[in-house]
């Protein structure tokens, strides 16, 4: 009782520096344990949650502010401490002083670093609103020194890591070398090159090359009831929902992710979609996604009118099936079948870079991307069954027109350099 009496109120200042640096250690735990979708639910979250969101796009500042602010109460916490330990020893307690120096040791640890860390590595999404507004204020007040200490850090990156280099930029060769290293099964190995060729492929592609064409998918006008699907499940696997006075997407509904399907007003459920130039490529399209938790683009022309949709399951197809096709996707249907002897069925909908890898041909450059826009292209209009093109190497017959377009292809690029 004699020792509370007599340091009392330094005791008291302790507890409160060990409350403040519980709450930087806390702070710190729980915005940097953060993952993607968390940011993204906080971003639409309250006013105070966006605004932890908004420290974390100055990460190294934010570190800086919180780890200054906790040295500074450390120092100001162990100070005390050592003032209470002298005195103590000064009056010839030397037991007491070496109680409270081992006290105040440990205090810190467990109420200023463990449990504070523990609690915000637990509950970040929850913690990091709470402490929001206090921490600005903290990184506010520490930004007229954050130039200095900025460039202290990075002197000392500099002196530690003097010959820190870029890493040098990869070939695909490259990569498919350190996977075939990487493994010694084979079957794996040809399974990873397939997909680092698509990944690769994803910036060459076009949005309008991958899309699902406005006249295979259904939308739906608000309010939209579970009766108006009859019966049958979107081969795209979402229900599309347009605005309330036009034919234009405006939102989206997986409605595989639904654990239960209501009978009315299923547009509450939408997530709306982004929207992508048909000219964009599907890399920067995946980007997009990514970047907005969506999962449906809506590809528009250069009116702004929409003419397809790419869905986050065509891009997960395209990177990890091998032989990928829209015809595949979309009408359950091969888009290159084989007939005879030199002779192939195909959908219109065949990419002509399909082609191109499929009989292994250099084409002749086109504006269009698809087999039916060829057609259109040579024949200016809409193909006809019994219609026949020569476009070498091929010669396309039209077999089907409606309601979708099948052609016989032939191959005539050897007999005709044989004659």
């Amino acid at each position: 009782m004699t020792l509370l009496q007599n340091f009392g109120p330094a005791f008291a200042a302790m507890a409160l520096i060990i409350v403040a640096s519980g709450f930087f250690s806390c702070s710190e735990a729980a915005l940097f344990s953060l993952q993607p979708e968390d940011r993204r639910q906080l971003k639409r979250g309250t006013h105070l949650q966006r605004v932890a969101v908004r420290l974390l796009a100055h990460p190294e500042q934010l570190l800086m502010a919180i780890l200054f602010w906790n040295l500074i109460l450390n120092i100001g916490y162990f100070a005390i401490a050592s003032v209470v330990s002298i005195r103590l020893q000064s009056e010839r307690h030397h037991a007491e002083a070496g109680l409270v120096a081992f006290v105040a040791l440990l205090g810190l640890i467990i109420f200023g670093e463990m449990l504070p860390k523990t609690i915000g590595v637990l509950a970040p999404r929850f913690v990091s609103s709470i402490v929001s507004f206090p921490l600005t204020v903290a990184v506010r007040v520490f930004r007229p020194l954050s130039p200095m200490f900025s460039a202290v850090n990075h002197a000392l990156r500099r002196l530690l890591f003097p010959h820190f280099q870029k890493e040098q930029y990869l070939e695909l060769a490259d990569l498919e070398q350190a996977i075939s290293i990487s493994t010694p099964d084979e079957e794996l190995a040809a399974q990873e090159r397939s997909a680092l060729q698509n990944i690769v492929l994803l910036s060459d592609l076009t949005a309008e090359e991958l899309m699902r064409p406005r006249t295979l998918y259904q939308k739906f006008a608000p309010p939209v009831q579970l009766t108006d699907l009859g019966g049958e499940f979107p081969r795209s696997g979402y229900l599309l929902v347009t605005e309330p006075e036009s034919e234009e997407i405006a939102g989206a509904i997986a409605l595989k992710l639904l654990s239960t399907i209501p009978r009315n007003n299923l547009e509450h459920f939408a997530k709306p979609v982004v929207y992508v130039p048909w000219c964009a490529t599907v890399a920067s399209v995946f980007d997009t996604l990514n970047a907005e938790d969506r999962e449906v683009a809506a590809v528009v022309n250069e009116f702004g009118e929409t003419i397809g949709i790419v869905t986050l399951e065509d891009l997960l197809h395209t990177v990890f099936e091998d032989d990928s096709s829209r015809s595949a996707r979309m009408l359950a249907t091969a888009s290159i079948h084989p007939m005879g002897e030199n002779l192939w069925q195909v959908t219109g909908m065949t990419s002509m870079r399909r082609l191109s890898r499929f009989f292994e041909v250099t084409l002749p450059k086109c504006k269009s991307t698809t087999v039916a826009g060829v057609l259109q292209e040579v024949l200016q209009r809409l193909p006809d069954v019994g219609d026949e093109v020569a476009w070498p190497p091929f010669r396309f017959r039209v077999l089907e027109s409606q309601p979708k377009m099948l052609l016989e292809l032939e191959l005539f690029q050897h007999s005709e350099e044989g004659q």
